[in-house]
């Protein structure tokens, strides 16, 4: 049996004092599900474990998931990765990123339709639906992919639980990886922050391009009249930081079908950059890309735009690469999607409508 330390047992009237500073919400590149936790050591602290110390700090921070937070390099001492066992010092710079607190809406296992495209013990890699929102929230307490997800692990006979590591719009199809356990779920937390994951995107946007590829920056945050909407502040005054990189795919004239990578992952990240730059996505209702930016007056145009709304009843943004390494295994796993049938009829149209002769006479 491991003997334990006193000092394991011995708690400092120091560690029960939390400054209003030492708590950062979502202040780095971390996953949005994630929170981003910094705490400076008082100058009088006695030696004791990190995994005790935080646990007077951060509430419903159990010991396990600080320890797993550790073992998956979550926790930084003064920018160095530690180990569970470190002792904190006086003045010790600590950083930690964990999961959001459970959610206070009970999970409800439903039979939704999956489309699952890699499963194992340890994660899950779905290909979602654009009608499908990924957790309850306000608005949405079922029919959510949390939902789905814990009634297909019951029928596996698995008591798994679905464990958010990243996000995807309601309204965005394509890919997600959702973890089954916390090793998993921070193994793959890390790779978001350290930005090692492969993620690439497809968006039909408004406009046309002069050039074939490009970055978009400048700090996102809620918006200052609705905190429903994102804005681009490209004076860093507000939000986080944000690049998306992009590349043309195809030119239609009037609309653009690009390719997004993203750098960082922040909330609404590719449609709030590129409304900033004036190229909303296509039917983007929340963005303003549900009216008709570019093109002619004529009839005939503006019903076949209608008709490409009627289409496809969202923001033509689709998730269609996703590689990361395998938490446990450490194989490097890559996944791709198809884009989906509805956003894919519309890129048709607009085939169409660009190479045919009669319509080019309305240009």
């Amino acid at each position: 049996m491991r003997e334990i330390a006193e000092d394991d047992l011995e708690v400092n009237e120091d560690d029960l004092e939390v400054n209003e500073d030492d708590l950062i919400v979502n202040e780095t590149d971390a996953p949005e599900c994630f929170e981003h936790h910094r705490f400076t050591v008082d100058k009088g602290q006695a030696l004791l474990r990190i995994d005790k110390w935080l646990m007077n700090r951060i509430e419903g921070a159990t010991r396990n998931k600080i320890q797993n937070a550790a073992h998956a390099g979550m926790i930084l001492v003064n920018e160095t990765p530690i180990k569970p066992n470190y002792r904190v010092k006086p003045n010790d710079v600590i950083v930690i990123m964990l999961p959001e607190p459970p959610q206070e809406i009970e999970l409800i296992p439903q039979d939704i339709p999956l489309d699952v495209v890699y499963e194992d013990d340890d994660l899950i890699v779905v290909n979602k639906t654009p009608a499908m929102v990924v957790h309850p929230g306000y608005g949405n307490y079922t029919g959510t992919l949390l939902n789905a997800l814990l009634f297909h692990f019951q029928q596996q006979k698995s008591d798994a639980t679905p464990l958010m590591v990243h996000r995807i719009d309601k309204g965005t199809s394509g890919l997600l990886v959702v973890a089954k356990t916390e090793i998993s779920q921070m193994g793959l937390a890390k790779q978001f922050y350290d930005r090692t994951t492969e993620r690439k995107y497809e968006a039909l946007v408004w406009g046309d391009f002069t050039e074939n590829e490009g970055t978009i920056t400048g700090h996102i945050g809620r918006g200052i009249r609705d905190r429903k909407v994102m804005e681009v502040f490209p004076d860093g005054s507000q939000g986080k930081s944000a690049v998306t990189h992009f590349r043309v795919l195809r030119r239609y004239g009037y609309v653009t079908l690009v390719e997004c990578i993203l750098e960082t992952g922040r909330t609404h990240q590719i449609r709030a950059h590129f409304r900033y730059i004036r190229h909303p996505l296509f039917n983007d209702v929340t963005y303003g890309g549900d009216q008709i930016l570019k093109g002619t007056t004529f009839s005939k145009y503006k019903q076949f735009i209608q008709n490409c709304f009627t289409l496809c009843q969202r923001q033509m943004l689709h998730a269609r690469t996703l590689g990361f390494i395998h938490p446990v295994t450490q194989k490097k796993l890559s996944f791709s999607s198809p884009i989906p049938a509805d956003m894919q009829a519309v890129i048709d149209k607009w085939e169409i409508y660009t190479n045919n002769p009669y319509t080019r006479e309305e240009k």
